[in-house]
């Protein structure tokens, strides 16, 4: 079908989301089969050990330990509230930081960043007054707590987006309340269907009915992922492999062989690569061995890769050119590989 359509359904009792923009996969959510910190939750922690040169703080945790980034002032067996960035690494600490958000679909509660804000995306001032007017009413006198509100705000009723608000300032000051004592889970990490609900844009169609991915095919493309082939407009194609150090990315020009078939397939790879890594869950290190092209094309594959990953939901830092030809970028691991997760 054509426009935006969302699908809530279960894998192996595990809830799963999937994003489907005129009938392609764009983006993919399934919970991870075992009991490890979600990406969002709030802890308080414990101090256990500083790491001398990097800054940081491993932190005791009710499932084990964390490592705490800009861990300054702070001491062992001191109490601190700390927020999940990422899924850990294998035999890695969990990732923590101390500049913890209160996030909804509306809103973004932030502790210790005073200052009401509203997203550059809404360009209407109209609509920012408005806005503003709701946030300055249900915030009152926030003191050090900041409000950032989020772009789908510009479309929600005033009810709804103060109602956000509201919900976000009261958790963020219950949690506030609660910063003494041993190490504890104050509020869960949202599950596939949430992260849904708060993070994509409103859809066309929702479809939350019991086999709802097989309705729409889209446990066919599921099983797709768990191979390394991708197939590019215009005959090229890619293999994107992750290994335990990085994500490696290999372009080929396929059948054909005229000139321009390596920037071709390069620029192909760019415009597509984002909506691979998203729906396969991939980040970290990722080193691209583009298909042969003049020096001179190499730019062109740049802005191709920038402007594919403008719009992508997740941080991304493009690093550049290595000396061997290759280009490297730096994605958050705000998800599981895929792999991992169908295992």
């Amino acid at each position: 079908m054509k426009g935006r359509l969302i699908a809530l359904d279960e894998i192996d009792g595990r809830k799963a989301a999937a994003l489907l923009v005129d009938g392609q996969l764009d983006d993919l959510l399934i919970d991870a089969s075992d009991d490890a910190p979600r990406p969002g939750a709030i802890y308080r922690a414990v101090c256990d050990r500083p790491v001398k040169g990097q800054g940081g703080m491993f932190v005791k945790l009710p499932e084990g330990s964390g490592f705490l980034r800009g861990a300054t002032g702070l001491k062992p067996g001191q109490a601190v509230l700390v927020q999940v960035t990422g899924w850990a690494e294998p035999g890695k600490a969990v990732p923590l930081t101390s500049r913890v958000l209160f996030k909804s679909r509306y809103a973004i509660v932030t502790p210790d960043a005073p200052g009401i804000n509203v997203s550059r995306r809404i360009r209407d001032e109209e609509v920012r007054v408005r806005l503003l007017a709701v946030a300055h009413e249900e915030m009152a006198e926030p003191g050090t707590t900041g409000l950032i509100l989020r772009s789908e705000a510009a479309e929600a009723a005033p009810d709804a987006v103060a109602e956000d608000i509201a919900a976000m300032r009261d958790l963020a000051a219950a949690v506030a309340a609660d910063v003494t004592g041993p190490p504890e889970l104050l509020v869960d990490g949202p599950d596939a269907h949430l992260l849904a609900w708060r993070d994509w844009p409103a859809p066309d169609l929702t479809d939350e009915a019991p086999g709802s991915f097989a309705k729409h095919g889209i446990d066919a493309v599921i099983s797709t992922l768990q191979s390394p082939q991708v197939s590019l407009p215009g005959g090229g194609t890619a293999c994107i492999e992750p290994t335990r150090a990085l994500v490696a990315v290999d372009v080929n020009t396929g059948g054909d062989t005229s000139p321009a078939a390596g920037l071709k397939a390069n620029i192909a790879l760019a415009r597509e690569l984002p909506r691979q890594l998203r729906i396969r869950g991939l980040g970290g290190q990722i080193t691209l061995d583009l298909a042969p092209m003049p020096k001179k094309d190499r730019r062109r594959v740049e802005q191709a890769l920038k402007a594919a990953f403008r719009a992508d939901p997740v941080d991304t830092s493009l690093a550049g050119w290595t000396p061997l030809g290759h280009f490297e970028l730096q994605r958050k691991r705000e998800r599981r590989p895929i792999e991992e997760v169908l295992a």
